[in-house]
């Protein structure tokens, strides 16, 4: 009786780990945000289409421009983690840029990413700063100095 006791609770043990590692199966490791284009798509925008059409192939724009022109942004990110629940690296950014003349037809199109600036954290909507980051009582002693 002992004995098969021992080999219920071995049991249970190796069930209770096996399903507690099942969650972990099938994670890839890799999650992609955004507005994810193939080249396919955006290679059939070209300058002249109308801006029905690029809404046809593209979908809805992320974003719009409200600043000096007319413009439709695509925005995506790749983000990689080794394991579920571990620090993540964003490993691609991209912003697919439709740029429309007054008449709302494709003057260009441009494909920034992340050679061509800075990181952006989409969650908390900045971007890093140049230069040190100075504590508010840092920055206040260093002026206070300066004046005498």
């Amino acid at each position: 009786m002992a004995q098969a006791l021992r080999v219920f609770s071995r049991l249970a043990a190796v069930a209770g780990l096996a399903v507690s590692l099942a969650g972990c199966l099938g994670y890839e490791g890799v999650v992609n945000r955004g507005a994810v284009l193939d080249s396919r798509s955006t290679g059939q925008i070209k300058p002249g289409m109308s801006a029905q059409q690029v809404m046809t192939v593209l979908g809805t724009p992320s974003t719009t421009s409200t600043v000096g022109g007319d413009a439709w942004y695509y925005v995506s990110q790749r983000i990689e983690r080794q394991f579920a629940f571990m620090p993540q690296n964003i490993t691609d950014q991209r912003v697919y840029a439709v740029y429309f003349d007054k008449s709302k037809k494709v003057q260009r199109v441009a494909d920034y990413g992340m050679e061509d600036g800075k990181p952006i954290d989409f969650i908390t909507r900045t971007t890093p700063s140049a230069g040190p980051e100075y504590h508010l009582l840092q920055g206040m002693l260093s002026k206070v100095s300066n004046l005498f």
